[in-house]
């Protein structure tokens, strides 16, 4: 199977809904966008961590409906269907953006047989296997081409990991995951990929999957209106995740920084943008500088039962001590015994075994990139491997 498509068919078993980085958070909102506080950090004071600014969301839409069928989004006098009318209307309304505007990019888009093909839910239940999944991503190729990208970026690097307090491993590593550095950003209309999932979702049996579909399709109208992005034009995977870190619109929105300080906020060729990005999406979710990812601990005794499966810790360190886990080194009193933690299960059910690790906040900040405990750890794992060849390197 060719790299490409080999990497497309990969990316459907990590992207999905969450697979990259997305906002999920769904609240309800009166103010119109044009009175938002700005959700871009534009400033850089060279701090040791820069000062995150306030999320504000969007007011939600709640028009619109998908229906699992191949059918574009217009009648034959190119006239929206009236529920996409209804959804335009309201976004027109809740987002202040003309509603001339929102009708011209909602008639652009087209139905993608091949998105809503990606998108469907697979006939067979598929065996969860931590160890095939690290293989997929801590494999050479990544580990080379992690440490050039980290050795050609080094200072931007830098730079961010002390504004930031997010190691520089932890951010090449999630640009590797998710693109290979580029290499295999997507090539979808992003418009046509969220329409499609977002009014003609394959599986009825989940419409929250095309009501946040639909979410991040009006964030990328907003965006559009804003002048933020070409949504006539611009590409990212069949889930509608653009450029090095694969963010979604509504993470774009929110997240996403002007690393440069150009004046403008591009994730598909200005590395310094992607970068500061993906730190900056890490500490708004969570990421404690200083802290490691996993806990340097012995999982406790009954860990299966401990296991939440959420992306959000919720034990404390007293609570795990009094169910056998045990530190394995360094003090006694650790900085990440403060907050709390979770109990991580990786498990191999072809190989009929599991392995449990403690993660902190950190590990945690990455299952809201990517919801799945496999791919946090991979990322972790990457890191580890591409850190040691860097620093090897470094020392040659």
């Amino acid at each position: 199977m060719p790299l490409k498509r080999k990497y497309l068919y990969a990316a459907a078993a990590i992207c999905l809904l969450s697979a990259c980085a997305s906002n999920t958070t769904a609240t309800n909102s009166s103010k119109p966008a044009f009175e938002e506080k700005p959700t871009v950090n534009t400033s850089h004071s060279g701090s040791k961590y820069a000062d995150l600014p306030e999320i504000s969301e969007p007011a939600q839409i709640k028009s619109g409906q998908s229906k699992a069928i191949a059918q574009g989004f217009t009648d034959s006098n190119n006239i929206l269907m009236p529920d996409i009318q209804e959804y335009a209307q309201e976004l027109s309304q809740k987002r202040n953006i003309p509603q001339a505007e929102v009708n011209k990019l909602l008639k652009a888009a087209r139905y993608n047989d091949k998105v809503a093909s990606l998108m469907s839910p697979s006939k067979t239940r598929i065996r969860r296997s931590w160890v095939t999944y690290k293989k997929r991503f801590v494999e050479p190729i990544r580990i080379k081409a992690g440490t050039e990208f980290w050795q050609s970026h080094r200072s931007e690097l830098a730079d961010v990991e002390k504004e930031y307090g997010v190691p520089a491993e932890i951010i090449v590593a999630i640009i590797g995951v998710e693109t290979i550095y580029g290499r295999y950003m997507g090539d979808f209309k992003v418009l046509d990929a969220l329409a499609t999932l977002g009014f003609r979702y394959p599986d009825p049996n989940r419409p929250e999957r095309s009501k946040l579909f639909r979410d991040q399709l009006a964030d990328l109208i907003l965006l559009h209106h804003q002048g933020r992005l070409n949504a006539y034009e611009v590409t990212g995977s069949y889930a509608g995740a653009m450029g090095l870190p694969q963010f979604m619109p509504g993470s774009l929105l929110r997240y996403a920084v002007d690393g440069n300080n150009d004046g403008n906020i591009d994730l598909h060729n200005n590395t310094k943008d992607a970068i500061t990005s993906v730190a900056s999406f890490l500490r708004h979710h969570g990421w404690q500088p200083g802290l490691p990812v996993f806990a340097p601990v012995s999982p406790p005794n009954n860990a299966k039962s401990l296991v939440t499966g959420d992306i959000n810790p919720d034990l404390d360190w007293q609570t795990l001590e009094q169910h056998g886990a045990r530190i394995l080194r360094g003090p006694k009193q650790q900085d990440w015994m403060r907050y709390k933690v979770g109990v991580v299960d990786l498990l191999d059910e072809p190989r009929q075994t599991v392995e449990y690790r403690i993660g902190t906040p950190n590990f945690f900040a990455i299952t809201h990139y990517n919801r799945s405990y496999f791919y946090a750890a991979s990322v972790y794992e990457l890191a580890q491997e591409i850190k040691q060849r860097v620093n090897g390197e470094s020392a040659n």
